[in-house]
C-alpha cells in the first residue's frame, strides 16, 4: 500500500535512533533492562549509585 503524500504515521517507529542514553544522549550500546535506558559506558560510572554490585 502507498502512502500519499503528506500523510504521516499513526505512531512512532521503533529502533535504535529512538532511544538515546538519558545522561549524555548517547544512541549506542543502550541498557534497557530494568527499565534504566543509559548507554554502557555511563552505568559503568553510575552502576555504584544505582544499587549495583560487582560479585567475582
Amino acid at each position: 500500500m502507498k502512502q500519499k503524500e503528506g500523510q504521516r504515521y499513526k505512531h512512532p517507529r521503533a529502533g535504535e535512533a529512538g532511544r538515546a542514553c538519558i545522561f549524555c544522549g548517547r544512541n549506542s550500546a543502550i541498557i534497557r533492562k530494568y527499565g534504566l535506558t543509559i548507554c554502557r559506558q555511563c552505568f559503568r560510572e553510575r552502576a555504584k549509585s544505582l544499587g549495583f554490585y560487582k560479585y567475582g
